[in-house]
């Protein structure tokens, strides 16, 4: 495993952001392990795990100019990560939307740097449906900018429903020809969990469950 890849699972456990036990997901699957962004809560935690998404990125070689945080998560979570490439050297724009238009001042859904012309990367945690990236991919497009790819912190590897062979994050991948770029996977997950005592015990309920939903290629 990646260096970039055991630091987040390190660090995502540390803030707590991944969890297991017995989890009820949006899908109303019962999934032993839960994870969430949102308690990357400080300073610290942020900046980490910024540092491994722009080593996942380097070590993909994607190609932007622009950073994109589709509301909310996307938020932070490409705030940090345009600090962590201008801490190494590379000041890159960074742009976000707004969950509602706004009818004053300046207008509009899109904050920061002008997108036009421009090669975006969409910065979030996860793929679930992929509805907020669709959203996001329209934003872009909408205002003549270029996408150039998706990075997540995690992809959990599992068929988007029962009558789907692809993840959420393999789907939205195939219908708009875009790379996506995972910081780390349910593969990597299991692969950790064998390498930990602490995490030992869970590992039968991670195979049983990639087993019941996981994709071919996990």
């Amino acid at each position: 495993m990646t260096d970039h890849r055991a630091r987040f699972l390190t660090l995502a456990l540390r803030a707590q952001a991944l969890r297991f036990g017995a989890f009820t997901l949006k899908s109303g699957r019962e999934s032993p392990y839960f994870f969430n962004a949102g308690r990357f809560d400080s300073g610290a935690a942020l900046a980490e795990v910024a540092a491994c998404y722009a080593d996942a990125l380097d070590e993909a070689g994607l190609e932007f100019d622009v950073l994109f945080g589709p509301a909310y998560k996307g938020i932070p979570l490409a705030t940090a990560l345009a600090c962590e490439f201008a801490r190494r050297g590379r000041d890159l724009p960074l742009a976000f939307n707004r969950k509602e238009a706004k009818a004053h001042g300046e207008g509009g859904t899109l904050i920061g740097a002008p997108l036009a012309g421009k090669r975006v990367l969409i910065v979030d945690d996860v793929i679930t449906a992929g509805t907020a990236i669709r959203e996001a991919l329209g934003i872009i497009r909408e205002v003549g900018g270029i996408p150039a790819g998706i990075v997540i912190a995690l992809d959990r590897q599992e068929r988007a429903s029962e009558a789907h062979a692809q993840s959420a994050a393999q789907a939205v991948a195939e219908e708009h020809a875009l790379p996506v770029v995972s910081v780390a996977s349910l593969g990597d997950l299991l692969a950790f969990a064998g390498e930990s005592a602490d995490l030992l015990d869970h590992r039968d309920a991670l195979l049983a469950y990639r087993a019941r939903y996981g994709i071919a290629s996990a």
